[in-house]
């Protein structure tokens, strides 16, 4: 009688673990689908930062607020006009005065028809030491020549009151950000955009002093 009930109690037991076994292999499954159906929805939200940009003045924007302040310096935005002249802010810079955005931005005048809009930062005291033009183009097929083109004609232009000592060129989607002056400002501002937009691409880093 006792061997009966030792087994009866046994195979009880066996059961027992059995049944808690396969509920832990439940519970295990259903926590393994919930992690992959999140990981998944995780997967198809973009990153913030992959948002298209609205416009040139933005993305500007965008990269000197993130400047801490011990690292901002003295900066003009915008072209002379008085809606778009800015202090120590970015501003957009108008596309009517083709020589003007050649002088200050060293974009080629005779190209201004492959691009819609433009902004720009510059150093308050010398041109030279940083100026920044960002430029959207229209047609995403005109992006590769239009770049080599601005690399080209910033290249060859005659510098005033010293050279500066290089010259960057990314893309950021359909934009060209276009910056030249001194080393340290470069370097800086150049890990900014980088930082602030994944997809920014480095199509030129070229010294320019003598």
């Amino acid at each position: 009688m006792k061997r009966v009930l030792i087994i009866l109690l046994t195979g009880l037991l066996v059961c027992s673990l059995a049944a808690c076994k396969s509920k832990e292999d439940n519970k295990d499954a259903t926590e393994n689908k919930t992690q992959n159906k999140q990981t998944s929805s995780d997967e198809k939200k973009p990153d913030k930062e992959e948002t298209s940009v609205k416009d040139s003045l933005e993305l500007l924007e965008t990269v000197w607020n993130s400047y801490k302040d011990d690292e901002k310096f003295a900066i003009g935005g915008g072209d002379m006009t008085e809606e778009n002249m800015r202090m120590d802010a970015p501003g957009k810079y108008g596309l009517g005065d083709t020589e003007a955005l050649d002088a200050a931005l060293g974009f080629p005048a005779g190209s201004v028809d492959k691009i819609d809009d433009a902004a720009s930062i510059m150093h308050m005291m010398n041109a030279n030491t940083f100026t920044c033009g960002v430029f959207r183009v229209k047609n995403a097929g005109d992006l590769d020549s239009l770049t080599a083109e601005l690399k080209e004609h910033i290249m060859q232009r005659q510098w005033m009151c010293g050279f500066p000592d290089k010259l960057v060129i990314l893309t950021v989607d359909n934009y060209i950000v276009s910056f030249f002056g001194e080393n340290e400002l470069i370097n800086t501002f150049k890990s900014k955009v980088t930082a602030a937009y994944s997809s920014a691409k480095t199509v030129c880093e070229e010294s320019l002093a003598e």
